[in-house]
């Protein structure tokens, strides 16, 4: 009996608990909801006739920040991710605008042999990638 008791004690506690807990949840606060956080190096949405390019954008310009520290290596890498993910996408992309896709295509495969040269050269690099932010900020709407 004494082990009833203790059942119905312990169910009891936890009830009062979860109904205290449920109280603390109703209340509402005054304070304003934070902004979302916004990357600096990307627009928030570059939406242009093939679709968000935000994705893209973004390893570019991570890309390009590497490039900026002289670490052209690491560059070489981060721009591997920007090459599978663009041709990933090609399927969906080029149909919406093949003129926008091939002159964002040209301007990657710029990037690409600017960063592959042997050894590349951080001037080249550099213009390469400038060229090709301007690419995806003048089809978003952005340039």
């Amino acid at each position: 009996m004494s082990t009833k008791n203790h059942l119905a004690r312990l169910v009891a506690v936890v009830s009062i608990a979860i109904g205290l807990a449920g109280l603390g949840g109703c209340s509402k606060t005054s304070e304003p909801p934070l902004p979302p956080k916004v990357n600096a190096a990307a627009p928030s949405k570059a939406a242009s006739a093939l679709g968000d390019l935000t994705k893209f954008r973004t390893i570019a310009a991570d890309v390009s920040v590497l490039v900026d520290k002289g670490d052209l290596a690491a560059a070489t890498a981060r721009v591997k991710d920007l090459e599978l993910a663009w041709d990933s996408a090609e399927a969906g992309l080029k149909p919406r605008a093949a003129d926008d896709w091939h002159v964002l295509d040209k301007a990657i495969d710029r990037v690409l042999k600017a960063l592959r040269a042997e050894p590349p050269v951080a001037a080249d690099c550099k213009a390469a990638l400038a060229a090709l932010m301007q690419g995806f900020d003048s089809l978003s709407g952005k340039a």
